[in-house]
C-alpha cells in the first residue's frame, strides 16, 4: 500500500506540474500580447519614442530580474564574468540578441499595431528553421515546408490584403517586422550555451540590463521630451512588470515544467491576444485578410513545432 500511495503522490505531483506549466505558458503569451498593446498605446496616444521606451523597459526589467536572481541564484551572478569567453558571449547576446529584438519589435508595433507587429515577429520561427536545416545539412520536412508556405501566405495577406498591386503596410512596418523576425532568431540561438550553464533568469536579466545601457548611450533618451502623466506611467509599468518581468518569470517556470517546445507553442497565444486586445482596447481595425494572415502565421507556428513535440515526447518516454 505504501508503494502504491507513493506512486499516486508522484502521479498527482506530475499532473500538478504539467497543469501549472500549461497555465503559465498561456499566461506568459497573454502578458506579452498585453505588453505589445500597451506599447501601441504609448506610441499612438502619447507619441512616445521607440528608443526611449526600449531603453527604459530594458534597464528597469533587467535590474528587477537581477534583483530576483540575487535572492534566488546569487552565485551564478558572479560566475558569468569569471571566464573571458562567457563574458564576451554575454555581451554579444545582450546587444545582438536582446537589445535588437526588443527595439525591432517595438518599432514594428509603432509603424503597424500590436497584432501585426507580433505576427511579423513570429516569422523568426521560419528563419530559425532555415538556419537549422543549413547547419544540420538537411532538407526541411514536408510539414516544415507547409509551415514555410503558410508563413509566406500570412505575410502576403497582412502586407497587401491579397492585392499584388498594392501595399497596405507601411515600408517602415514591413522593414521592422522582418528585422524583428531576424533578431528573434538571433535571440533564440545566441544565448543557448549561456542559459544551459547559468540559467535563463540570469542571462535574461544581464542581457536586458546591458542591452539597455548600450541603447542608453546610442539613443540618449534624455534629449527626448516625454509626457509623464498617470496614464503613461501606468502603461510603462505594465510593459515592464507584466510584459517583461512577470511574463519571463512564469514562462521560464513553464519551460521547466513541460519543456521548452510545448511552452513555446502554448505561449504563441500571444499572436491571438495581441490583436484581440488591440482591437478591444485601442479600437484597431482588422480586415478579413488581416485575420486570415494571422491565422496562417499561427498555423505556421503549430506546424513548425510538430517535429520538436515529437522529439520531446520520445525523450519523455525513453
Amino acid at each position: 500500500m505504501t508503494i502504491y500511495n507513493e506512486r499516486q503522490d508522484d502521479y498527482r505531483q506530475m499532473k500538478k506540474k504539467e497543469i501549472r506549466g500549461i497555465i503559465f505558458a498561456v499566461l506568459a503569451g497573454i502578458c506579452w500580447g498585453f505588453s505589445g498593446t500597451m506599447g501601441q498605446y504609448l506610441f499612438s496616444a502619447k507619441n512616445m519614442d521607440t528608443g526611449w521606451l526600449t531603453t527604459v523597459r530594458m534597464i528597469c526589467s533587467g535590474a528587477i530580474l537581477l534583483l530576483i536572481t540575487f535572492f534566488t541564484q546569487r552565485p551564478k551572478l558572479k560566475a558569468v564574468w569569471q571566464r573571458r569567453e562567457t563574458t564576451i558571449h554575454m555581451i554579444l547576446t545582450a546587444v545582438f540578441g536582446l537589445m535588437l529584438v526588443q527595439y525591432a519589435y517595438l518599432a514594428a508595433i509603432r509603424y503597424t499595431n500590436a497584432g501585426t507587429g507580433t505576427a511579423m515577429q513570429y516569422l523568426g520561427e521560419t528563419f530559425l528553421l532555415l538556419v537549422t536545416c543549413i547547419t544540420m545539412k538537411r532538407l526541411p520536412q514536408l510539414i516544415e515546408v507547409l509551415g514555410l508556405i503558410f508563413a509566406m501566405v500570412g505575410v502576403f495577406l497582412i502586407s497587401t490584403h491579397g492585392n499584388l498591386h498594392s501595399m497596405v503596410m507601411t515600408k517602415q512596418g514591413l522593414f521592422w517586422g522582418i528585422i524583428a523576425a531576424l533578431t528573434l532568431m538571433l535571440y533564440t540561438l545566441l544565448p543557448v550555451k549561456l542559459v544551459q550553464e547559468f540559467g535563463a533568469l540570469v542571462v535574461t536579466g544581464y542581457g536586458m540590463l546591458i542591452g539597455g545601457l548600450v541603447l542608453l548611450v546610442i539613443e540618449r533618451p534624455w534629449r527626448t521630451k516625454v509626457q509623464l502623466d498617470i496614464q503613461t506611467i501606468s502603461a510603462m509599468a505594465a510593459v515592464i512588470l507584466v510584459g517583461t518581468v512577470l511574463s519571463y518569470t512564469i514562462y521560464l517556470q513553464s519551460a521547466a515544467d513541460i519543456g521548452g517546445v510545448k511552452a513555446g507553442l502554448l505561449a504563441a497565444v500571444e499572436t491571438i491576444s495581441a490583436p484581440t486586445m488591440s482591437a478591444i482596447w485601442l479600437g484597431t481595425k482588422f480586415t478579413l485578410p488581416d485575420i486570415l494572415g494571422f491565422a496562417f502565421i499561427i498555423a505556421m507556428v503549430i506546424l513548425l513545432a510538430v517535429p520538436g513535440l515529437k522529439a520531446q515526447k520520445k525523450e519523455e518516454q525513453a
